[in-house]
């Protein structure tokens, strides 16, 4: 995969994180010996079903939620759209409007988008310079036939948290569902789902270091959903089909470790060596940070804009140098596009244009960032060379 004597850091973990070595060894056994349908009544079936209810605990424990309360699925996207498909069908003899945000994923903005061909009518609400939602805009937002509110908790291209109580408690004086895209945010920082009034909480086990292909639906009991997938009944009756039990055995077995790592305080480790990494950074020309800091901003996670360069030229340098990186830019049909986050957070489009996104892991190390800094330093140096609007600028 790589020379052997070439630096690797990988710092997309907000795209997908690297499985922890235990995670992998729980894995294993429901890949061979223990081969069994959880449906079946035979010794295998049972020691299947006994696994995936230990993983379904798991899970609960890391949010503060019952093991009841989780439903399994083929991954966040699918949690996301079975929170907000499930709820809109169920409640659309109630009302027909659903509100999002401007900066959520697009498994959360394309199904609203779609459900507003259905014949559903949204509300997209604006977010401040940082990303934040103003619950204040939230309240004024909700009509008498609004059925369900879909904010996520921590946005995958700026890092900005949002104030998800504070949102919640509006819902609740309303009376309307509230959905958390929780993807970047679970196994991260610490969420207590009962205590935030979360209604339903999307998690994916392959942003907190388990496999990819399996995801998680936290749905508060007594709300009532509407499957997007029907047959055996599997998942208590909302996501039909055979449980890939070896994903949810090391889903249950990453969700046990982030857990621990939580208790160890490792979220605060990382958050001193983020605010490390974006200091050294805001001290090269012309970068800026973008989103949220401090407690509002997600604890592994750096990304900024670079003015007079394109993201894309920064990524393919920083690949060359051993580091894996992502940019808020989309490279689309040969076009590259300004990422939606960042122009709803008030950016134009050329510096837009500019963003990169650095997000770290438990194994990264300061010398790392060094590394990375003084790379970036010179990769944005030789860029600028070549740009007629440094020039011009400058």
């Amino acid at each position: 995969m790589f020379e052997a004597d070439k630096k690797a850091i990988y710092l997309d973990n907000s795209a997908t994180t690297k499985p922890d070595k235990k995670v992998v060894e729980a894995m294993l056994p429901y890949l061979t010996d223990f081969l069994g349908n959880p449906n079946s009544l035979h010794a295998w079936g049972q020691k299947a079903k006994a696994a995936v209810a230990e993983a379904r605990q798991q899970v609960a424990s890391l949010i503060g939620a019952n093991a009841t309360d989780i439903i399994f699925t083929g991954g966040g996207s699918e949690a996301d759209n079975l929170a907000i498909k499930g709820a809109a069908w169920t409640l659309q003899g109630k009302g027909r409007h659903i509100i999002t945000s401007a900066i959520e994923h697009h498994a959360v903005l394309d199904t609203v988008r779609w459900l507003g061909k259905q014949g559903f009518e949204f509300t997209i609400l604006p977010v401040d310079k940082l990303g934040r939602v103003n619950p204040d805009d939230l309240d004024k937002a909700i009509r008498p036939d609004t059925i369900l509110v879909s904010i996520m908790f921590g946005n995958n291209e700026i890092g900005t948290i949002e104030p998800i109580k504070e949102l919640a408690q509006v819902c609740k004086k309303h009376n309307v569902l509230f959905h958390v895209d929780g993807v970047q945010a679970a196994g991260h920082i610490n969420i207590d789902v009962k205590d935030l009034g979360i209604d339903m909480l999307t998690m994916a086990a392959h942003k907190m270091y388990g496999p990819k292909g399996i995801g998680a639906l936290y749905v508060r009991r007594g709300v009532r959903l509407t499957p997007l997938v029907h047959g055996g009944g599997q998942e208590f009756g909302l996501r039909s089909g055979t449980e890939n039990v070896a994903s949810i055995v090391g889903f249950g077995k990453a969700a046990e470790i982030a857990k621990q790592r939580l208790a160890n305080c490792e979220d605060k480790k990382l958050s001193v060596l983020r605010d490390y990494f974006i200091e050294k950074m805001e001290g090269l020309e012309e970068v800026r940070l973008t989103g949220a800091r401090g407690d509002e901003r997600l604890p592994f996670h750096t990304s900024f804009v670079v003015k007079y360069i394109e993201g894309e030229g920064m990524l393919l340098l920083l690949d060359a140098c051993g580091v894996a990186a992502s940019s808020g830019s989309a490279c689309t049909s040969g076009s590259l596009e300004p990422s939606y986050v960042l122009l709803a957070t008030g950016l134009d489009h050329a510096t837009a244009h500019g963003s990169v996104r650095l997000t770290m892991s438990h194994e990264t190390t300061k010398e790392d960032i060094d590394y990375v800094v003084e790379n970036f330093a010179e990769i944005i140096a030789k860029l600028r060379a070549m740009s007629p609007f440094y020039k011009k600028n400058s």
